[in-house]
């Protein structure tokens, strides 16, 4: 295996540059970087191009362009190991529409970094918020919502896929369909596990003691991991990756980390930020496109374990515990960083006593 991702669990905690751009603020943006991206845009679109920063919140410079009479959402990839991830995330977005899932409309993307040294995507540009500022609001009917949300879960997941974990784009180009690095999901889902719970204990998430509890028990439910065929798995989901309003749902945007994996993988997301009621209408959103699969509840308590195990290496190293920082889209109203450290020691431990214990959904 070849390719900066072909050895990664997920992306931003475990790329060679780990948390390249959470940090970023404007006094280290490369100055080079707006007037070779307005030269490249112009350029490749034959026309005057207008970039404004767009304030994005995630590892990408973000920016509106405005051009022809008509807005679109641009974003760039400067980390230093060169990931052309971009083209394979544009190659998703159609899939994903041909599935009958809305998502932004891909206008152009350069991930070869011949003409800038950055990787470049123009999107679609939705004049609407994110879920998550609504909900935050209080203008979402939630439940409504999840329900919506897993129906599109479950049609997602009728993308042809291969292998297992992050795509490979040779693999992906050989067979004709997107196939990840792996032939095994076991072989992707251990990836960096041991590494992750010791920086847990490290930082004071979690003991010692309970970080070797956790990977035994993960350990003893490893048979869950036998998986012979993978659906593909957005692996970010949560309200602010989706855009729209408080009458629904507009597109499902930023499929940068998606795999293939297990079909409960992304329904454990929402178990991440969410209550089990909301969780609860998801699974039945799904179950009225596709058969939830044999042992799903046990399958969402492991893939639970392992996403809180991520986000909260994220956090950790994000600083988002500390009660200066300000992750705030992350956060529940009113929570500060000790009390975001909380909420997610308790979601990583509620999702290792429903595993270990074999719990119904009630007690997440």
């Amino acid at each position: 295996m070849s390719g900066p991702r072909a050895s990664i669990y997920y992306w931003k905690c475990d790329r060679p540059a780990a948390f390249h751009g959470v940090f970023r603020s404007p006094e280290i943006t490369d100055p080079n970087l707006l007037p070779q991206l307005t030269a490249l845009l112009a350029t490749a679109l034959g026309e005057t191009v207008k970039l404004t920063p767009a304030g994005g919140k995630g590892n990408h410079h973000t920016f509106l362009l405005d051009h022809a009479g008509e807005r679109h959402f641009v974003r760039v990839e400067d980390g230093p190991e060169g990931d052309g991830h971009l083209d394979m995330e544009s190659r998703i977005l159609g899939e994903v529409a041909n599935a009958g899932v809305s998502a932004p409309r891909v206008l152009f993307t350069d991930a070869s970094r011949k003409q800038v040294p950055f990787a470049v995507q123009v999107i679609e540009y939705f004049d609407c918020p994110d879920l998550n500022s609504v909900y935050q609001q209080g203008g979402l009917r939630l439940t409504e919502v999840a329900t919506e949300i897993g129906r599109n879960i479950a049609r997602w997941q009728n993308v042809p896929v291969s292998g297992f974990g992050p795509f490979d784009p040779l693999r992906t180009n050989s067979t004709g369909r997107l196939t990840g690095y792996h032939d095994s999901y076991a072989a992707y889902f251990w990836l960096h596990q041991d590494r992750h719970l010791a920086l847990l204990s490290a930082n004071g998430l979690i003991s010692e003691v309970e970080a070797d509890q956790i990977s035994q028990l993960i350990k003893i439910k490893s048979a869950l991991l036998d998986l012979e065929d993978s659906v593909l798995v957005h692996k970010d989901l949560a309200l602010w990756n989706i855009m729209g309003t408080s009458d629904g749902i507009r597109a499902f945007i930023d499929w940068d980390d998606a795999i293939a994996g297990d079909p409960l993988d992304d329904l454990s997301l929402l178990g991440c930020f969410y209550s089990a009621e909301v969780v609860q209408a998801a699974l039945e959103g799904y179950a009225s496109e596709r058969p939830l699969p044999p042992g799903h509840l046990r399958r969402f308590w492991l893939h639970l374990l392992r996403n809180m195990i991520v986000k909260a290496v994220i956090r950790c190293g994000a600083g988002y515990f500390e009660a200066s920082k300000n992750g705030a889209f992350l956060m529940g109203s009113g929570q500060d960083g000790p009390a975001f450290k909380a909420f997610t020691r308790e979601r990583l431990m509620s999702a290792y006593r429903g595993l270990g214990e074999d719990r119904e959904l009630a007690h997440l």
